[in-house]
């Protein structure tokens, strides 16, 4: 089939970062289908004079859509190589925008979010998979780097959108950035290729820092892996505990009476939310490639403990100093910067835990997570109408990151440990007769 992509003989350094630099463009050209919405809202609204609840729920639509397809696109990444999955991605990120421009009907703009949402799963899900292959020895840092494309690459285009919108209507940015995003994820997927299969083994890699499995798990022995579903409600926990403190941060910020007082740091000076808005855009790309390699040299539990934990912390710290304006801003960096890295962590932990072979598709099942998270989002908003305060809300933050802290260290690293045990074991001559150590000096 001439869409397989089969693997490239080419396994130079200089290859593997190109590789890792074209998904890293990609991910930053489907961004502002995400972090680029709200900036359409009241646009929306003041045309149509649809409620705003009605306008976001095309956002829920998109996240879902975006979020619980990308193990099927995945799969295809597997199966048929990144160049047609990004491919078709594009096209369908290109074509929901265009038809965004074109809606004036709920119905149309929500299915509209939902072609973008399925063409943008189908770009993350193959660029961070493509990531995980090309770099099995620096996977934190390769999927770090790739997650960081999408949460910090609506900055280059966020500020031109923004004057678009002001001086030709919201409908003119829609097409043409629709049009222009689309064609450059169209245009660079002709140049992605797959990873060799046998990459770690061909020379090309020289060390290999963290635990490894020797085998390649299909996603149906994923499914029935106690292992995969450990990580999941880790996953599960971690985003839904920083999406309850973060999401809300608006509201937060009024109920603290900070939002709108003005705080200086290191010369610049801006109201707390705004500068805290600010950091989240910075931090939430830096935090992914950081922790990413921190990762990489002292491994994945190691870090996850470390991460989770200053998580756990820093949404406690938020609560109890909040009240202060420099505190708000600092704090609420603390909380972004301990929170983005989950990207980063949990793919290549996947990865690692279940191989290269199938690891689009199987960090596409752990990605799920994600939508799972989301949907427990809304519950911060019935515990502070429940109690009166966001007590709760920030009690129940912090210690969901405090239990997946300690899961990491106490439950995932024996577990872990012991499947890749399990999977090195049947070999016909015992691992260490072979020269093999399935458990790296740095990883134990």
């Amino acid at each position: 089939m001439t869409y397989a992509n089969k693997a490239t003989p080419t396994t130079s350094s200089a290859y593997r970062w190109m590789q890792l630099l074209l998904g890293i463009v990609c991910m930053a050209m489907i961004a502002n289908l995400q972090y680029g919405w709200t900036l359409f809202v009241n646009p929306i609204a003041d045309k149509y004079g649809w409620s705003k609840a009605a306008i976001q729920v095309a956002f829920t639509i998109f996240v879902l859509t975006e979020t619980w397809l990308v193990p099927i696109e995945g799969y295809l990444v597997d199966r048929f190589g990144p160049r047609p999955v990004v491919m078709i991605g594009g096209l369908l990120c290109g074509v929901g925008w265009v038809m965004n421009s074109y809606a004036d009907s709920l119905t149309l703009l929500y299915i509209a979010a939902a072609i973008s949402g399925i063409g943008a799963g189908a770009v993350y899900g193959t660029c961070v998979g493509n990531a995980l292959k090309w770099f099995p020895d620096r996977r934190g840092l390769a999927a770090g780097l790739t997650a960081a494309g999408f949460g910090a690459g609506s900055a280059l285009t966020i500020l031109p959108i923004s004057a678009m919108i002001k001086d030709s209507g919201y409908q003119s940015a829609f097409l043409y950035f629709g049009i222009i995003q689309g064609v450059v994820v169209f245009v660079v997927s002709f140049l992605l290729t797959r990873a060799p299969e046998n990459l770690a083994k061909s020379g090309a890699i020289s060390t290999i820092n963290v635990q490894q499995s020797r085998r390649d798990y299909k996603p149906s022995e994923v499914l029935r892996s106690p292992v995969f579903w450990v990580m999941y409600v880790m996953f599960v926990m971690v985003a839904a505990g920083g999406l309850m403190a973060t999401a809300q941060l608006g509201p937060i910020a009024k109920d603290f009476h900070v939002g709108d007082v003005p705080v200086s740091i290191m010369g610049l000076a801006l109201p707390a939310l705004t500068f805290a808005l600010a950091i989240d855009r910075v931090l939430n790309g830096l935090t992914r490639p950081f922790f990413g390699w921190v990762s990489d040299q002292i491994g994945r539990e190691k870090t996850m403990l470390i991460a989770f934990g200053i998580e756990s912390i820093g949404i406690l710290a938020l609560y109890q100093f909040g009240h202060n304006p420099v505190a708000f801003v600092v704090l609420t960096g603390m909380v972004f910067f301990a929170w983005g890295e989950i990207y980063s962590l949990f793919p290549s932990t996947c990865a690692d835990t279940f191989g290269s072979r199938y690891a689009a598709a199987n960090a596409g099942l752990l990605y799920t997570a994600k939508g799972t998270a989301a949907l427990l989002v809304p519950l911060s908003s019935v515990l502070t109408a429940m109690t009166g305060n966001w007590h709760a809300v920030f009690i129940v933050g912090s210690v969901m990151n405090a239990i997946a802290a300690l899961m990491a260290w106490y439950v995932l690293r024996p577990m872990r440990r012991a499947e890749m045990e399990k999977a090195v074991l049947p070999a016909a001559a015992p691992a260490s007769a072979a020269g093999f150590n399935p458990i790296p000096r740095s990883a134990q």
